[in-house]
């Protein structure tokens, strides 16, 4: 079976590109976000909440300049700031005629970074979906230059799954004008061949993604493999699909195989590990032996400093932290008890010699078990 086994969503996440929202032109397309809206709509009465995370901004902004845009050239955090109002204007009009009230939720990696922030965004959008509100959310360019050269969280399909696990989504929908992956680039290859289904994101399902960017969009098929991967991993199944596709969103919602599945592959986690998995202060990683893996992924075991093999920071104490194998491969996600320094140290010793040399002990572990999140 290509799509998803039957399962009640009752809240999705809805990541609209600005490839769909323009029809790939350089201006908002009304006719387009009004459909998207309408499918929403619909499934708000179903009782269904949901969350809209929108890209559309920056366009919108060199639309709204028009030739002072082309002969000025301003940045993207200017044309940022003058298309959100534009893009949350247009979307507060289009809900309006279904009776629906919109919020706007503008978020940057630094807001959520720390647990009361991500706790304070996600008691916000809960509050909202709970009053049958539909939050709109997007990175905050006029402020983070840094996600909008892709430094940081970079593009709204990450967002979208950050998102995703922020609330506990049961769905995210990654609509774009392209009906989900391929063999190859459907756009360059009339012989490419949709991908129905993907139980786990492996480097060879990842060979298949084009990186490149559409013209008007920042994310390509690689950025939304990643989203996939970490909205899979907190217990959300996630479909990319052709917006394109009449009522793409309920017949997604009733079950219906639309674009390529990406089943959950995990159980729905508590909130603390949903934060860890989100991942956005990792600032290293350590890497593992074979022994040391094994412990982790299969006897459910914490990782000791003896299975260390190798420490990158830099990284603090109660930092997250990325855990690879020695293959190279990124398979679980943990909060560290020492800092790189004392990590290096320690790498490939036994616990009991932690304080022998260190002079000091946070612990036997470097990440214990409860603090730890498998990939």
């Amino acid at each position: 079976m290509a799509g998803f086994s039957k399962r009640e969503y009752k809240r999705v996440v809805a990541k609209f590109g600005t490839s769909l929202l323009t029809a790939g032109t350089d201006r908002l397309d009304l006719s387009m976000m009004s459909a998207l809206v309408g499918q929403v709509a619909g499934l708000r009465k179903r009782g269904i909440g949901v969350i809209i995370v929108s890209s559309g901004a920056i366009a919108a902004g060199r639309h709204r300049l028009g030739p002072v845009a082309r002969k000025e050239g301003p940045s993207r955090q200017v044309l940022a700031s003058v298309g959100q109002s534009h893009l949350m204007h247009t979307y507060d009009g289009l809900f309006a005629e279904h009776d629906l009230v919109t919020s706007q939720a503008l978020l940057t990696r630094r807001a959520i970074t720390e647990r009361e922030g991500y706790l304070n965004a996600r008691n916000t959008l809960l509050a909202l979906l709970d009053l049958g509100a539909v939050p709109v959310v997007n990175e905050n360019d006029v402020v983070a230059v840094e996600e909008i050269e892709g430094i940081l969280i970079g593009d709204n399909d990450n967002l979208s799954a950050l998102v995703t696990n922020l609330v506990d989504g049961d769905l995210l929908a990654i609509l774009t004008d392209t009906g989900g992956l391929h063999t190859a680039d459907p756009r360059r290859d009339p012989d490419a061949k949709l991908v129905e289904r993907v139980e786990r994101i492996t480097p060879e399902i990842e060979a298949l993604a084009d990186d490149s960017a559409t013209p008007h969009g920042v994310g390509g098929m690689v950025t939304k493999l990643e989203a996939a991967k970490l909205a899979t991993a907190g217990g959300a199944d996630v479909v990319i699909a052709s917006g394109h596709e009449p009522d793409v969103l309920p017949r997604l919602v009733d079950g219906e195989t639309i674009g390529t599945a990406f089943p959950a592959t995990a159980d729905r986690m508590e909130s603390r590990k949903r934060w860890m998995l989100a991942g956005l202060k990792r600032r290293g990683r350590i890497v593992v032996d074979a022994g040391a893996a094994k412990a982790l992924t299969v006897n459910g075991k914490s990782l000791l400093p003896a299975g260390a093999r190798e420490v990158v920071g830099p990284f603090d104490r109660g930092d997250s932290v990325s855990i690879y194998s020695e293959d190279g491969h990124e398979f679980a996600i943990g909060v560290t008890n020492y800092g790189h320094e004392d990590a290096a140290a320690i790498c490939g010793q036994r616990s009991d010699k932690i304080e022998e040399v260190l002079g000091h002990e946070y612990g036997a572990e470097l990440v214990h078990r409860n603090n730890l999140v498998l990939l």
